[in-house]
This record gives C-alpha cells, structure tokens and sequence, in this order.
C-alpha cells in the first residue's frame, strides 16, 4: 500500500483527508512544518500532502528543506491552500512543490493528481 504524509495543522482537514484517503494509502500526518520536515525523512511516504500555511515553519519552508535532502527530492509534493491567488502556483513551484490544489479540495482532481504521481493506489 503506497504511503501519504499529510502535512496540516486544522483537525477539520485532516479528518477530511483521512476520510478519503483511509481505505486506498497508508497515511501519516505532522501538524506543521519542522515535524513534517522529520516525518518526510523517518517514514519516507511516495507522496506528501503539504498545506502552505502552518505554524512554527511553513509549508514553503517544509517543503524547500525536503526538496534539499538528497534522498527525499524524488517525493511529490502537492502544495494545499485556501488561497486562490494567481501567484502561488508560480511560488509553489518555486518552493519545490510538484503540484497545487486549492481548499476547499475537489475529491476528484485530488484523486487524478495522486494516481498521476503514484499510480494506482495498491
């Protein structure tokens, strides 16, 4: 079963997230920044979920330092955010994500980017 590390610091979307991504990856989650940094390196997820606005480090933050460590920068990121401005897919990609979706999230574009980057989920 393949791997997800979500990165998110709101209850409400980690639920959400876990909800829909339970029964097809095995997930792991940090509720911010450092521990996701930490998290991406101790657990080696195929993928990470990484929401932009989080506290003690960010998600651009996270992501910069994953992308700089050697044995992580093969893993996709896909950036979350509720802020829809025309510049942060430019500044995601910027940062290192591979990919970014807006919240609140469409289960169905969520899907097509997870089977785009890992394939099916077994």
């Amino acid at each position: 079963m393949k791997k997800i590390l979500i990165v998110e610091d709101v209850d409400f979307n980690i639920d959400l997230l876990v909800q829909l991504l339970e029964d097809d990856y095995e997930l792991v989650t940090a509720v911010d920044g450092q521990s996701g940094v930490e998290m991406a390196a101790s657990e080696r997820p195929d993928l990470i979920l990484m929401d932009m606005s989080l506290p003690m480090m960010d998600g651009w933050e996270a992501t910069r330092r994953i992308k700089a460590i050697d044995e992580l920068r093969h893993i996709p990121i896909i950036g979350l955010s509720a802020h829809a401005m025309s510049g942060d897919v430019a500044k995601a990609k910027a940062a290192g994500c591979d990919d970014y979706l807006t919240k609140p999230l469409d289960d169905e574009l969520l899907f097509e980017k997870l089977v785009f980057y890992m394939g099916d989920a077994d």
